[in-house]
């Protein structure tokens, strides 16, 4: 695969702090890559200054060939970056948002073909304040695609959600990058990051301490001599909920 996004040597201060600390990493084309740290690791700072919405201290970025410097406007054009529920205008239902966001970017796109992606069709003169925590989810994850893009950004996208809408959004990602986009998700649960990610990188401390596949970074974990202080099960308790209550979607 080729690659997408190089960050080289990215450093990001605030005054004395230094929030990301001269990182370096490579996004190949069609992967769904994963950041992942504890809070104030620098992973969200790392993805804002990808996505243009924040300012770099020194380092050099390029997506899909473009240098963030000299081209902030071109990346725009072909990276997706999910929004939260409170960017969305409550008075509109959804067919009127994505009319919306299609003027602004200047697309033409099937309101009801985006909806049918994300299983909202039924919701399409609905408004986003009355959704469930799944539904909101999947209509943010819809206005990332508006643009056509090569790139779409999630931040911890199944974040609140119930077993049910949270493996029904890993498959909606699975899919998205299936179609050929690139996504860059962070999250904190490790299940999903396991599930979803080709590779991730781990950062702490504003630095890369880890980046691999999952698979790979946890046979170095186990050859380096580590055991669980007890057998690991063929299942876990959501798989036991999710075979006893199903797979669909319980929406309010």
């Amino acid at each position: 695969m080729s690659t997408i996004i190089t960050v080289d040597s990215l450093v990001k201060n605030y005054g004395s702090f230094e929030a990301v600390k001269g990182i370096s990493f490579q996004v190949k084309e069609g992967e769904i890559f994963g950041l992942l740290g504890p809070n104030g690791a620098g992973k969200s700072t790392t993805l804002e200054i990808i996505e243009t919405l924040r300012t770099k201290t020194s380092g050099k970025v390029w997506v899909d060939g473009l240098d963030l410097d000299q081209s902030p406007e071109e990346i725009k054009k072909i990276i997706g970056v999910q929004l939260q529920s409170s960017g969305y205008y409550p008075g509109l239902n959804l067919v009127q948002l994505i009319d919306l966001f299609c003027g602004l970017y200047n697309r033409e796109q099937d309101p009801m073909e985006l909806l049918d992606l994300v299983n909202l069709r039924d919701k399409a003169k609905s408004k986003v304040k009355e959704f469930s925590g799944g539904q909101r989810q999947r209509f943010s994850v819809a206005t990332t695609l508006i643009n056509n893009p090569r790139i779409i950004f999630l931040d911890e996208p199944t974040t609140g959600l119930d077993p049910q809408a949270r493996r029904s959004l890993w498959e909606l990602i699975r899919g998205i990058r299936d179609r050929g986009t690139t996504v860059i998700i962070t999250t904190h649960y490790m299940d999903e990051a396991e599930y979803l990610c080709d590779r991730v990188a781990i950062i702490d401390s504003g630095q890369i301490i880890a980046l691999d596949s999952p698979d790979r970074l946890i046979d170095q974990l186990v050859a380096s001599g580590f055991e669980r202080p007890k057998e690991m099960k063929q299942a876990n308790l959501e798989d036991v909920f999710i075979h006893l209550t199903g797979h669909s979607l319980r929406e309010d």
